[in-house]
């Protein structure tokens, strides 16, 4: 079904398509019996999907990317679609509207898409609000989805001040995320990427791990980080992990690089992060590098251009505990999300 929209879909802005889906999705699963039927069609359920990472027992190993439910407000119907976690954001201590638009953009012969959304989103309250009405109006079949809560800076934050925009976000969503993913790589907000540096970096991670308790409970934190890194660079990041005694890694976030697109220049030199098939062959190769060198001691949550079961099992292979879709469910749909599963337990038999 999904194929048959999919030519109409790409007809539109992305991201007024973006709202659109999302809103109908909403309003299906709200009908009587909508809800129960999205899981029929597209959730696959057996307990050999099941994975502890981290601390935390995910129904599956298949998750949603942050980016596509920045306000936390589609976490039930994800669920629904059969996603074995879901990771909202990248939410900012303040509302923020994010970059001008158009600030989105379909790269179709590459597989592709460019954004540069800026961290728009409705802030961290009305994001903790959300996941808390989600927790406790969740559904028998919906309970135990992992909730994932990726925290940034508002953009008008120097980065001299950038930690307690993450402490903000940190404290507000402590009692209702699973976990906590550290945001230093969009290319999207300036100077943003700086803070991925050694010392900014272990600085900030620190700062996190001495809050990272309350009434005997810690969260697992991550660090997401940028395909770009050099090797050097990646050496770093596992040093910083280790040293600061965060619980892993999410490989990777968008790219800034345009080799060997195919698509017109008009869209190749739109500012932004590429996501998509251009990125899959970067974000395995920094998934493998970084458990090589790491010899397997922190795990990796694997994300960039997954569009096919095989480019998901590529993934797990090169190390990765879990992967995450973002483009290619945008590119491919929900069916992808069982394709992966069933996918899965083929290889386990």
């Amino acid at each position: 079904m999904y194929f048959l929209l999919k030519p109409i879909l790409f007809k539109f802005d992305p991201e007024k398509v973006h709202y659109f889906v999302t809103r109908n999705l909403k309003r299906f699963n709200c009908f009587p019996g909508g809800a129960a039927l999205s899981r029929a069609i597209w959730a696959v359920n057996d307990p050999r999907l099941e994975r502890e990472v981290f601390g935390l027992k995910f129904k599956n190993p298949v998750g949603l990317a942050a980016g596509f439910d920045k306000n936390a407000d589609v976490i039930s119907e994800m669920a629904n679609l059969g996603f074995g976690f879901v990771e909202v954001g990248t939410v900012t201590p303040l509302p923020q509207d994010g970059n001008p638009k158009p600030r989105m953009f379909r790269l179709p012969a590459d597989g592709g898409l460019i954004n540069r959304m800026g961290f728009n989103n409705f802030g961290v309250d009305a994001a903790a609000e959300n996941i808390a009405a989600y927790r406790k109006n969740a559904s028998s079949a919906q309970k135990g989805l992992i909730i994932g809560g990726n925290i940034g800076k508002n953009k008008v934050t120097p980065n001299e001040e950038a930690v307690s925009d993450y402490i903000k976000c940190f404290d507000r969503l402590f009692d209702v995320v699973d976990y906590f993913v550290v945001n230093v790589s969009s290319p999207n907000t300036p100077g943003l990427r700086e803070l991925q540096e050694k010392e900014p970096l272990m600085q900030l991670l620190n700062t996190l791990q001495q809050r990272n308790s309350k009434n005997g409970i810690s969260r697992p934190i991550l660090l997401k980080i940028a395909p770009d890194l050099t090797n050097s660079q990646l050496d770093d990041i596992v040093e910083i992990v280790q040293q600061s005694g965060i619980a892993g890694v999410i490989a990777t976030n968008t790219t800034i690089s345009r080799e060997n697109l195919i698509s017109p220049d008009k869209l190749k030199t739109e500012t932004g992060g590429l996501s998509g098939k251009p990125l899959t062959e970067r974000s395995t190769e920094v998934i493998s590098y970084l458990a090589k060198r790491s010899k397997g001691t922190f795990p990796i949550i694997g994300v960039g251009g997954i569009h096919s079961p095989e480019d998901a099992m590529e993934k797990l292979a090169a190390g990765a505990s879990l992967i995450q879709l973002y483009t290619g469910f945008i590119y491919e749909g929900p069916g992808l999300i069982g394709r992966i599963n069933k996918k899965i337990l083929a290889e386990t038999r």
